[in-house]
């Protein structure tokens, strides 16, 4: 990959990153930090890298860099312990986004990725395979109980609209 071929894949790439990372993470500074890591990783690798697979280098780069960053947060932070009532949505709202963002922020850090890189950036199952590291079938599993947990959440639609 060439520099100008670099320069360009920051210009098309960088808001995707930081808006899947960002979806994962809620946290922007944060997330800022992990798309300049990834972006500092792909630069140090850019004579190894084609510019064809720079996106999905880029993406996967940014996934294992923001689980790696959960994981040290994770081990700082004290655990807390959840209610069971607390997983289940019994409200009525009338903010659909604000709904679901909370039942996404409940999901397993590795559900929460494959859905988002699913429904929101828009992969398909191999490419997202490619990113986290897991088999085609394994996301499939992942994205099939993010959605079961999210319409268990979220119960029916009458409750939300």
């Amino acid at each position: 990959m060439t520099t100008s071929e670099y320069n360009q894949c920051v210009d098309q790439h960088a808001d995707g990153v930081y808006r899947f990372i960002l979806k994962n993470i809620r946290d922007e500074e944060e997330a800022r930090d992990v798309v300049q890591d990834s972006f500092e990783k792909m630069w140090k690798n850019v004579a190894n890298i084609e510019a064809a697979k720079a996106k999905s280098y880029l993406f996967t780069t940014a996934y294992h860099t923001m689980i790696d960053k959960i994981r040290k947060n994770k081990r700082m932070s004290s655990y807390t312990e959840v209610n069971e009532d607390s997983l289940f949505h019994s409200e009525q709202y009338s903010d659909l986004k604000q709904v679901l963002n909370n039942a996404l922020n409940l999901l397993p850090d590795k559900q929460k990725a494959v859905l988002t890189l699913r429904d929101l950036e828009g992969y398909n199952y191999d490419e997202i395979g490619e990113i986290t590291g897991l088999s085609s079938s394994q996301v499939k599993v992942y994205i099939y109980r993010a959605r079961v947990f999210l319409k268990q959440y979220i119960g029916s639609l009458e409750r939300v609209l």
